[in-house]
């Protein structure tokens, strides 16, 4: 089983490639298995923090090189993104169109209305297009001294790809080509939901989306990369579409998590862990949002209940918005730039009112769950919202997104919070018991997950009505444990495997 993942943009934690690699082999030494690089693309900070990079195989020569990528993939497994769904407006490509219009070699790669309705689009059809910000994706732009309609699912400055054009499969191999050749082995398929856009769909998870995330799969496998597939929406598409990939992300967990400590109700997590498949990388916080869309129901599965109700949805954002004293108010929907519909942006600290007890708490059932447990860089060292920054910027997802400075990482990892979250990582990252198999019993206000392989064992229970807990671990006959986890800041790596 894959040890624990860190999450990090080179430009906010470390400050480069070479700094993060620097961390991870000094101060984090035995804490991660592997790192999930944000984009280091060119540039990585243009309109969306490196989602809309204008060279996708080209680091930012601000944050290092290949050479760098190489050298971290030495010692930890590496992910990066592979930015299918878009590119920005500035890349030369889009830039050729701009001037060229038809005439330019690239006119096939990029979406228009046209591109998906040659024959016009009712109302109907332009009502059902699914989008995960208010009003249409589309943005008038001038191609070739003619207005066009072109697709913009996120941004204006995010141009959208057309994955039947042969230039735009030669633009994403390429890319493949560079980053596996750098010695990456995980790729991470961004915004990968919406690249299949067909006439008389909601244009989301079409089928030709699945034949194009078939076909990329197998073209990385050859590569020798896993495909992770970031796609937000009911929990039953993330049921079926999982045995069809390598790995999905249990995006249901955040949200279920903070209702169970908020709401003292452990029976939605229950449910999910009922049914939720293996292949799976957990997370509690990512660069995006907490997201709400992922346990709620959706218009696209009529009839289809979420796991948890809109009462208990609404219940568990304002929990969120109480408990960060009003920052994740700011930085979320209508009151923030980016208009997220389907997030909460919050720090998970911040989420649950920094109350480091119930923090940690989190952060065990996390790391007690199957799959590959990814790390935010924040959450690592229990940022608190950055109302600064968001301020600054008018962009929510960047109260979640500090820039460390040079210094203040290494500081911060001092914290007794942080140290007990770093032990508790290492547990699962070394003991032989998370090498054999799970089982769990949750019911009303109690969580209990148990490991054990050969004479091993590693077990936590969790009651959220009145936080009350054990964490215990064993091997060669020997029992340590604690019913306290704020003491695991004491242990350090002392645990007996």
């Amino acid at each position: 089983m894959d040890a624990p993942h860190l999450i990090a943009y080179a430009d906010r934690l470390g400050g480069s490639l070479q700094a993060l690699t620097g961390l991870l082999r000094g101060p984090l030494d035995g804490v991660f298995g592997g790192v999930h690089v944000l984009p280091f693309f060119r540039p990585y900070d243009g309109a969306d923090a490196g989602f809309d990079p204008e060279d996708h195989t080209e680091p930012d020569p601000r944050l290092g090189s290949w050479a760098d990528v190489g050298e971290l993939a030495r010692t930890h497994t590496v992910m990066t993104d592979v930015i299918v769904n878009h590119m920005s407006v500035r890349a030369g490509a889009f830039q050729d169109v701009i001037a060229r219009g038809d005439d330019s070699p690239y006119r096939g790669m990029f979406l228009t209305l046209g591109s998906v309705f040659p024959d016009g689009a009712t109302e109907a059809e332009l009502a059902a297009i699914y989008r995960p910000r208010p009003g249409l994706p589309f943005t008038t732009m001038i191609l070739g001294g003619r207005p066009r309609l072109v697709w913009t699912t996120f941004t204006p400055e995010q141009v959208d790809l057309d994955v039947r054009d042969p230039g735009t499969w030669e633009y994403l191999t390429g890319i493949i080509d560079r980053l596996t050749g750098a010695g990456v082995t995980m790729l991470r398929l961004d915004a990968v939901g919406y690249v299949g856009k067909q006439a008389g769909t909601t244009c989301f998870m079409t089928d030709r989306t699945h034949a194009f995330i078939r076909r990329l799969r197998a073209y990385a496998n050859e590569h020798g990369a896993r495909v992770l597939l970031e796609m937000h929406g009911h929990y039953r598409q993330q049921l079926d579409l999982a045995p069809t990939v390598d790995l999905v992300y249990d995006f249901a967990l955040p949200p279920l998590v903070l209702h169970a400590l908020h709401a003292r109700d452990a029976r939605p997590l229950a449910r999910w862990l009922a049914v939720r498949p293996p292949n799976l990388v957990t997370v509690l916080d990512t660069h995006d949002g907490i997201g709400i869309v992922d346990v709620g129901a959706s218009a696209l599965l009529p009839g289809e209940p979420g796991l948890l109700a809109p009462d208990q949805i609404h219940a568990l954002v304002e929990a969120v918005h109480d408990a960060s004293g009003g920052a994740s108010r700011l930085a979320t929907g209508t009151a923030a730039g980016n208009l997220d519909l389907y997030q909460v942006n919050c720090t998970f600290y911040d989420a649950l009112g920094g109350d480091d007890r119930r923090y940690l708490l989190a952060r065990l059932i996390q790391l007690f769950l199957p799959g590959i447990p990814q790390i935010y860089y924040v959450g690592l060292l229990a940022g608190r919202n950055d109302v600064e920054l968001l301020r600054r910027t008018g962009v929510g997802r960047d109260v979640n997104r500090h820039h460390y400075a040079p210094g203040e990482a290494e500081q911060e990892l001092g914290r007794p919070v942080v140290r007990a979250q770093l032990a508790a990582i290492r547990l699962r990252a070394h003991h032989p018991a998370f090498q054999g198999s799970f089982e769990h019993e949750c019911s009303g206000t109690t969580i209990a997950l148990r490991w054990r392989h050969g004479s091993t064992s590693a077990a936590l229970h969790v009651d959220v009505g009145d936080l009350s807990h054990r964490l215990t671990w064993e091997a060669e006959g020997a029992v340590d444990g604690t019913d306290d986890v704020l003491t695991l800041a004491d242990r350090g790596d002392r645990w007996r495997a």
